[in-house]
């Protein structure tokens, strides 16, 4: 059986991997990624807004959700969850708007605590390089990502709690 090391080595070509430590609590960030209200506060590169349709936060459960952006243009996007581990863990694919379950690429989400502060670790992996290459040239991914959790870290200096 690999190793770790050998796993990320076999993908480190075909993934974007963004990190951040935020300034709050690794239970605070959790929620800010699995409750509706919260994600549609922040979820989204600049310019963007997300509306939730359905979010089920278990392993098989389904978020389908609608990004509009800048232009007006609607972005149907279907998210099924793989592994479920409150708060430390998100694994996810990320597929077609209608049933196809063709998976265009999987995330994996990590929460680390580090005293009240977290350790945000996001890695897309995407099944080619060559696709990796297509999103980012084509849908600029990797500073979508960014922006996506700027909104995230601003979002949290004034996220309700509850």
């Amino acid at each position: 059986m690999a190793n770790k090391n050998e796993l990320v080595n076999d993908t480190a070509d075909r993934e974007i991997i963004t990190t951040r430590l935020l300034n709050a609590p690794r239970e605070l960030v959790f929620e800010a990624f699995t409750k509706p209200e919260h994600v549609a506060k922040w979820w989204g590169p600049d310019g963007f807004a997300t509306t939730t349709h359905e979010m089920d936060v278990k392993p098989g459960g389904v978020w389908r959700f609608m990004m509009r952006g800048p232009d007006g243009t609607d972005y149907p996007n279907k998210i099924v969850y793989i592994e479920v581990v409150k708060p430390e863990r998100l694994v996810y694919k990320h597929t077609g708007d209608d049933d196809n379950e063709d998976e265009y690429f999987q995330v994996v989400v990590t929460f680390e605590a580090q005293g009240d502060k977290t350790n945000l670790t996001m890695r897309a992996i995407f099944k080619t390089a060559a696709e990796l290459e297509r999103v980012v040239k084509e849908h600029g991914a990797i500073e979508g990502a960014i922006q996506t959790i700027n909104h995230l870290e601003t979002y949290l200096i004034s996220m309700p709690v509850g």
